[in-house]
């Protein structure tokens, strides 16, 4: 009998990846995905632990699986990603009806827990990191869907402690994937389709070869990115149907020349880079441990710019980091001009267990972090939608998703600074998976609207109103 997974993923690109991952494991084991829970014989929820709210969501969730997983006799439960990795045992406390907590190094595994649970084994916890000998899920093509872009793991892990970040505690130190595995993976990614790579990583800019991660300095002080670069060009040589590359999440220490270099002279590398930055702040970034002032980072940003005209930007900010003045604040805004951000995703600070800024005291009154996200998100959606304005009337390359959300007509894609652009088709044509030159006539509140050749407008077309600015 064909058994069924539904897998329900929160938080960031990477728990996306995990999710894919979790996905690629199961279909390998003879799993089918199923349409809704009810439906499934096994439930995964994957976590994200670097909110809050991500811990109540995932409770709150369990709530409501609760009932079936009761009601329907041999379906298995399980909780994947940082909160479980974070949680452990302590979770199969907290909900005794979960069969499996499960950690993100532990992925593998999941199979196998599963069979031992439908046969009656009680709840386990497995969060164990594989430091000794890391393993990295490789991405495959889905024949059954084919994918316009993918997520490719080059490192997990993160070395830089940063004090409000539970990151280390979830994910352990890093730990590099080869070049040869990274190249290899994505060649076969494109080989079955996919058009576009986004590289994934805690610090995906400090990548080094396995082999020499030991050459490193201890302290992490002297940041080189030249690794990282040589990586980046490799790909690029040695893939030569990949039609885009970005990378994600680089730390502002790690933008160094030969990354800003290699910006110059990859066609294939996106005019946009997502730079979080955290606080305009240097008492805050100090106080954060981000390890770099906000005048260090505004010259990096702009050296970047300058060295790719067009090159758009977006950021990570934190508001009400404990101790955030009102001036520290207005530093923050003054940052976000300068640079000029088109995007940003904006959080409200709110502890996390294991982090050093717990013992820092002085918590923001959470109507002043409100009041100040507010602040903020206005200040970027201005810029945003001052930039969007000025595309109206070009020509952009669009690479097409797929058909927009909703019975709107047209097709969903973004442009190679990132730009959501909803596209209308010739009639008849599925550019799904494809590179289009789109002419831009309108700017939504945080995307585009645009015309591909042969294309005609359809009256009143209904907005989309897809956001890129995030509370979580």
């Amino acid at each position: 009998i064909m058994k069924r997974y539904f897998v329900q993923t929160f938080g960031c690109q990477m728990n996306v990846h995990d999710s894919r991952r979790i996905e690629e494991v199961l279909r390998a084991q003879g799993y089918r995905e199923a349409e809704e829970p009810s439906l499934a014989d096994l439930l995964v929820v994957n976590t994200c632990s670097v909110r809050e709210k991500a811990e109540h969501k995932l409770m709150s969730l369990l709530g409501t699986l609760r009932p079936l997983k009761e009601q329907k006799r041999g379906i298995v439960l399980a909780v994947a990603g940082c909160v479980a990795q974070q949680e452990g045992e302590k979770l199969l406390k907290k909900a005794p009806f979960v069969d499996l907590v499960l950690g993100p190094d532990n992925i593998p595994e999941l199979p196998a827990l599963v069979q031992q649970a439908e046969q009656g084994a009680p709840p386990v916890a497995r969060t164990v990191f594989d430091m000794e000998d890391p393993q990295f899920l490789k991405a495959s093509p889905r024949a059954d869907r084919p994918e316009v872009s993918a997520f490719v793991t080059v490192m997990k892990g993160c070395d830089e402690r940063c004090t409000f970040c539970i990151v280390p505690y979830t994910r352990g130190s890093e730990r590099y994937r080869s070049a040869d595995e990274i190249v290899g993976e994505i060649a076969g990614l494109v080989a079955g389709g996919v058009r576009e790579i986004t590289l994934l990583g805690q610090t995906v800019n400090s990548w080094h070869p396995p082999e020499e991660a030991d050459l490193k300095p201890s302290s992490r002080r002297a940041p080189s990115s030249s690794q990282f670069a040589g990586l980046l060009r490799r790909i690029v040589r040695e893939v030569p149907d990949l039609a885009r590359l970005r990378y994600t999440s680089p730390h502002p220490r790690h933008l160094t020349d030969p990354l800003i270099q290699a910006h110059v002279e990859l066609p294939q590398l996106c005019t946009h880079l997502h730079l979080p930055v955290q606080s305009g702040s240097d008492r805050i970034l100090r106080q954060m441990a981000r390890r770099y002032t906000a005048q260090e980072y505004i010259s990096r940003a702009k050296a970047l710019m300058a060295a790719k005209p067009g090159l758009t930007m977006s950021t990570d900010i934190i508001v009400g980091f404990p101790g955030e003045t009102e001036e520290d604040f207005q530093q923050t805004l003054r940052l976000v001009e300068e640079v000029g951000f088109v995007a940003a995703f904006c959080f409200k600070y709110s502890p996390r267990p294991y982090t050093p800024a717990l013992k820092l005291g002085d918590e923001v009154g959470e109507d002043v972090k409100d009041e100040r996200l507010a602040r903020l998100f206005a200040l970027v959606e201005k810029q945003q939608q001052k930039h969007l304005a000025t595309l109206v009337g070009t020509e952009q390359q669009v690479l097409i998703e797929g058909p927009s959300p909703g019975d709107t007509g047209r097709f969903t894609g973004r442009t190679e600074r990132n730009e959501i652009v909803h596209v209308i088709a010739a009639e008849g044509v599925d550019p799904t998976g494809t590179l289009v030159r789109a002419s831009i006539d309108e700017a939504f509140r945080h995307s585009l609207s645009g015309l591909m050749p042969g294309a005609s407008t359809p009256p009143s077309p209904s907005k989309p109103a897809r956001k890129q600015l995030t509370v979580v």
